[in-house]
Parts: structure tokens; sequence; C-alpha cells
């Protein structure tokens, strides 16, 4: 199989070295030179150091290069950006693969609804789950979720890029998994608060497991099914993203919580940390649908510099004491 993945940073490098395990791989870096860099030196140093581009992996930045042949894309870029690289895909019929998670700012939509809202009709799977790049490209074993609203679809394209190392299942709850991939970044960034200021384990646990109930909450009020957020795109991903020490959303509210300030933080990551630009979306729906996500208005605050970490963490623990479900 012809595979074309779109975004040449950690997570599209990481999935350029497993798929090319089974696969024709093709790798669109969006900068000239970094692509010049790939496909001279075999290695990603600026974002994902340590690991080789297999041999047969043919890097470009021209997007036309890229695609041709291809029977599948993934596109592993940020948020931000997924708009503009879908407006340059041609019109055909070549399934999608989305492997960036978070709403898009502004809009406010999924990945899938944007990919809709620029080819209606067109077949569209989001990759999510818990998974670290560097771990991914390691060879590290991972369990993932692909998800679409064509059932057939995800089960057919899980099958092809499933690996020894990476187990992919298949899930038609497209909304669920995608809310689940999105959430999560914020509540790691309430995790790390929750670290940085040393508040033990116990109450680590407790803002997880809260966190995980504001995104079914919401997940079900959007549309997505229950289960979903008690799997591998729901706790599973919620777990490792606030617990690792390579989540990039975790040390942004570990480094809130030592005192930085948010642009300096930003600077100095390297990578987009997607929790940041997500959390007002998500504020924003939660508002809009009724639904009472503590939790996140509280990393809202501290981003916004309304609210101090340790404020943050009080304003919480403050709140009239309820049912738990």
């Amino acid at each position: 199989m012809k595979l074309a993945v779109l975004g040449a940073g950690a997570w599209g490098t990481a999935l350029a070295i497993v798929f090319a395990q089974k696969h024709s791989v093709a790798l669109w870096a969006r900068d000239r030179v970094h692509a010049r860099v790939l496909a001279d030196t075999r290695r990603n140093d600026r974002y994902l150091p340590g690991f080789d581009l297999p041999g047969g992996t043919e890097v470009s930045a021209e997007l036309a290069r890229v695609l041709a042949g291809a029977e599948a894309a993934v596109c592993a870029v940020p948020m931000a950006a997924l708009r503009e690289l879908v407006s340059r895909l041609p019109q055909d019929a070549v399934p999608l693969v989305v492997a960036c998670k978070g709403f898009e700012p502004a809009s406010g939509l999924l990945a899938h609804a944007v990919v809709e809202s620029i080819f209606p009709g067109r077949m569209v799977c989001a990759l999510s789950g818990p998974s670290f790049a560097a771990e991914v490209a390691a060879g590290q074993p991972t369990a993932v979720v692909l998800a679409s609203t064509d059932s057939a679809l995800a089960a057919q394209l899980a099958r092809e890029l499933h690996t020894a190392r990476l187990r992919i299942y298949s899930n038609d709850d497209l909304v669920g998994v995608e809310v689940a991939g999105a959430a999560k970044n914020v509540m790691a960034i309430a995790a790390g608060i929750c670290d940085g200021l040393r508040l033990g384990h116990n109450a680590r646990a407790a803002m997880i497991t809260r966190g995980l109930a504001e995104i079914s909450r919401l997940g079900a009020r959007l549309g997505g099914r229950v289960e979903t957020f008690m799997g591998l795109a729901g706790a599973g991903d919620l777990i490792l993203t606030c617990t690792g020490d390579l989540s990039r959303n975790r040390t942004v509210g570990l480094r809130l919580a030592g005192g930085e300030v948010l642009p300096s933080i930003l600077r100095g990551l390297g990578h987009v940390a997607e929790g940041v630009s997500t959390a007002h979306e998500l504020a924003r729906l939660a508002q809009a649908c009724g639904v009472e996500m503590p939790i996140t208005h509280a990393v809202c605050g501290v981003l916004a510099g309304t609210l101090a970490p340790a404020g943050a963490v009080a304003a919480l623990l403050e709140r009239d004491l309820r049912t738990e479900f």
C-alpha cells in the first residue's frame, strides 16, 4: 500500500517510520529546508531526534509528489494547520486519516468536521489513543484506535496499518474518539499543575478521574458513546498524557506551577501543546451545551493569567459537595 504522511513533526515522523515496515511511505514536510535535511540525513533532529527514517521513505516538500499514487493520506499536522493543508489536497476519493487532536481555533470544529467543511462526503478516519511519538518510533508496544462513521473503512484501514508493535483497534464512534483526544490535553495541563505544586498522587488521581467525568459528559452531549471514553481514546490517552514525562501539555502545567509565564513556556517547548488552544474552545463548547466542566474552566483561568495555579486548585476544592454521579 502507498501511504502519504502529511506533516514531518514528531508524530508524522514516528508514523512514517512505523508504517514503512509494511508499506511504501512518502513523507511531506511543509518547510523546504526541513524536507531537504530529512532527505539528506534520514533523521528528524528538530522534532524527533535519535531515529532514522527507513531507506525507502521518500521525503519532499512537494505535496503533489508525496500524494502521487497514494491509497490513503495521513494528516499529522497541528490542528491550527489542518484546514490550510486539507484545502490543498486534490478532490479525489482517497481516504484521509486525521492524526491530530484538538478543536480548530475560532470555529471549534473537530478534525473530521474541518475536512467535511471542505470536502463534503470525503472518507475520514481519526487515529487516536495513548501514543507518545518517541515510543512508537522506537517500536515499543502501543495500542490505538482508528475511528470512522464508516465502520467497514475503519476496520479495513486498521488491518492495513496494524503492525507487530502498533496494535490498532477500529471504532465507529468518530465524534467520541475525537472529543476524547482533544479534551485530554486540557486535563494534562491540570495534572501538570498538580504535580508542579507537589500535591501528591491522591490529588492527581482525583483530578484524572474527575477530568474523565468532564470529558465523558461533554462527549456524550456532542454525540459520542460513553464506552468510548472508558477505552483507549478516552481513559487510556488521558492516563498517559496526565502522567507521562514525555507529555507536552503536562509539561506546560508543571512549568506554570513553577511560576513561569505561558509565552516563555511555549517558546521553550519546541513543539505544539494543543491543550493551550483547546482549553478555551472546550470551555466555550461546554457553556454552549450546558455541561459543567470546572477543571477545564480552572485551566482556562490559569492560562489566561486570571488565576494563580494554587488559587485554581483551591477554587476546585472549595466547590459545594455533591453526589459523584
